[in-house]
């Protein structure tokens, strides 16, 4: 019955959530917003890493060739992303009984610790340049004890405007990506699609800061310091972010709960199923828990029904709260339906077993290991007590 249900259940959410959501997702499907917008992503990275690139050599700006570099890291991003996302949807196996939602989370992990390793080089490399144009002797002691490399004279050499293009054109796509990125991500709830377009946002930030430098380099050549100074600032909103992102996808991985407006869905969503079978008011939901899996919400479900309700009465509510939570809050993978009697005060707490109960305090501590044990070392005593017995009585 449980089986069937939820068969019937995933039917009912289209393309979001159904077992047909891994083809959708694979990288041979063009048509999945998800995968289309980060495969547009994916090539906007590369064709921006290319060309800031060569711009950044030939306009001789550091700040654009260090934005190329940057674009590079983002595709790494891009390929965890649609990796993720694919593999978070397949449907359960005996190995994995919850499905791979967590693999998403393990992606998003991926993805914001990138952000935040990426920004603490970015902001280290500003703070030695800042170094070396007004502390050479702290520069110098870094240099030689190994923690920074060669400054080769530092020669700053004033970047050509023409840069500023290329960096002004990087804002303008970069912003597009991340809000046709964070719009899917806010449909789907994906929490590896939200990572991947806060990178956008970062990226045109940079840009920002690097179109800034650029032109303050060419306006106050004098000004050495600019372009460090405003790469400080992008590293604190850089590092700040991948620090959100990263703890959120640690909270989803440690099987945090889920957001009480989620919840409130589920149990709008229970109590209208049960309001349409003509339940008596005594019939309704008692609770609501679960945790975030990626896109995935694994949810519990509490009733109270009165006690002397039978299996089979049960069963047909059980049918129809998961069909329409399934149907009503997007991303409900699993729905696990629980009757109580509705004059017990049990909650989620009641199913974990008390600290005072365990294998090693019961009375009856032999499990198959310990049975197995016990006969081996009973067997040699078995023997030393019947001759025991036989010589007494001989």
């Amino acid at each position: 019955m449980g089986s069937k249900a939820q068969v019937r259940g995933h039917a009912g959410h289209g393309h979001s959530h159904g077992h047909g959501d891994n083809a959708f997702l694979t990288s041979t499907d063009k048509n999945d917003a998800a995968v289309r917008i980060t495969r547009i992503g994916l090539y906007v990275n590369l064709g921006m890493a290319v060309v800031k690139g060569i711009g950044g050599y030939v306009f001789h700006s550091q700040a654009l060739s260090a934005d190329a570099i940057h674009s590079l890291t983002d595709m790494v991003s891009d390929f965890m992303t649609l990796a993720t996302v694919a593999l978070a949807l397949k449907p359960p196996t005996a190995q994995f009984p919850s499905g791979y939602g967590k693999v998403e989370s393990l992606g998003s992990l991926g993805v914001s610790s990138i952000l935040l390793v990426g920004g603490v080089l970015m902001g280290w490399s500003a703070a030695l340049e800042l170094a070396h144009i007004y502390l050479p002797a702290v520069a110098d002691a870094l240099e030689w004890i190994g923690l920074a490399g060669h400054s080769h004279g530092h020669d700053h050499q004033i970047p050509n405007i023409q840069a500023a293009w290329l960096a002004g054109g990087s804002i303008f796509v970069k912003e597009w990506l991340y809000r046709a990125t964070m719009k899917i991500a806010k449909e789907r709830k994906s929490s590896v699609l939200e990572s991947n377009a806060v990178h956008h946002r970062v990226d045109s930030l940079t840009s920002i800061a690097a179109l800034v430098s650029i032109a303050c380099s060419n306006i106050f050549p004098a000004f050495q310091g600019l372009d460090s100074l405003g790469g400080l600032l992008i590293t604190w909103l850089v590092v700040r972010t991948g620090w959100d992102n990263t703890k959120t996808a640690l909270y989803e991985l440690a099987d945090a709960g889920m957001d009480d407006e989620v919840k409130e869905k589920i149990n709008k969503a229970a109590s209208r199923a049960l309001e349409g079978m003509g339940m008596p008011p005594n019939v309704k939901v008692h609770s609501v828990q679960g945790i975030k899996a990626g896109q995935n919400y694994m949810v519990d479900v509490e009733i109270s029904v009165p006690g002397h309700w039978t299996v089979d009465q049960t069963g047909n509510i059980e049918d129809a709260v998961r069909i329409n939570i399934g149907e009503k809050v997007r991303g409900a993978r699993r729905v696990k339906v629980r009757f109580v009697g509705e004059d017990q005060e049990k909650d989620y707490m009641s199913e974990f077993i008390s600290p005072s109960v365990s294998a090693r305090s019961s009375p009856e501590p032999e499990d198959e290991h310990d049975h197995d044990h016990h006969h081996h070392d009973g067997h040699s005593s078995g023997h030393s007590h019947t001759n025991g017995n036989a010589n007494k009585r001989g």
